[in-house]
């Protein structure tokens, strides 16, 4: 039989640290060789056990779950898996960005859980479905578009029908200038003539949709 994978689990609670261990202990295939109440010492016990898989809370003291995944991560061939109640995007990204290879929430169930350790030692992405949809929703969200004061202005008035040299004069700079401004906002959005420009600029709210300022 293949030897049971190491674990360490490490949660500031103490009851959360008991609750996981009792749940855990029945397993033939995971060894717990290591528990920690702070993010600190789960980085003690990774460096000096070598385990398979941290499992961390997100929110401890001395070191919070997120800096105690860097420096396992960095330090060490653990697999980290977050195990926590928050879910929101800031914390599920740091998690990510800092080197977890999954992240789930405290609803898991049992079987789940299992699944979702064995799954970390293998290498695999491990995420809570509502984690995921999370994940994917930033993922589709379109990035927004700034423009600088400038090109506002520049944008503005080419909205208000005004040629090339127009603008130049409104604005007080040469025309090449503004050719170099429209270059740039053509690029940012994602357009290649002055008309789409406006109405992708006025889609995206950078510009109002009715008024004096309206394309001719």
């Amino acid at each position: 039989m293949a030897e049971p994978l190491r674990l360490i689990l490490a949660d500031d609670h103490v009851v959360m640290r008991a609750g996981l261990t009792a749940l855990l202990a029945a397993e033939t295939g995971i060894d717990i060789v290591g528990e920690a109440a702070d993010g600190s010492m789960a980085v003690e016990l990774a460096e000096r056990l070598k385990p398979d898989v941290a499992l961390l809370d997100l929110r401890m003291p001395v070191m919070d779950g997120v800096a105690a995944t860097r420096e396992i991560t960095g330090r060490t061939t653990t697999r980290v898996l977050i195990l926590t109640t928050y879910d929101t995007d800031s914390d599920i990204e740091r998690a990510i960005e800092a080197g977890a290879i999954g992240y789930l929430l405290k609803d898991t169930t049992r079987a789940q859980l299992v699944e979702a350790i064995h799954a970390a030692a293998r290498g695999r992405t491990v995420l809570a479905p509502r984690v995921a949809d999370l994940l994917l929703a930033r993922l589709r969200r379109p990035e927004p578009i700034l423009l600088t004061a400038r090109e506002t202005e520049v944008l503005r008035a080419v909205a208000g029908g005004l040629s090339n040299p127009e603008v130049g004069r409104l604005l007080s700079i040469a025309e090449a200038t503004v050719k170099t401004h429209l270059l740039r906002i053509f690029a940012k959005l994602d357009v290649s003539d002055r008309t789409h420009a406006v109405v992708v600029a006025m889609d995206r709210g950078l510009l109002p949709r009715s008024g004096p300022d309206d394309p001719r």
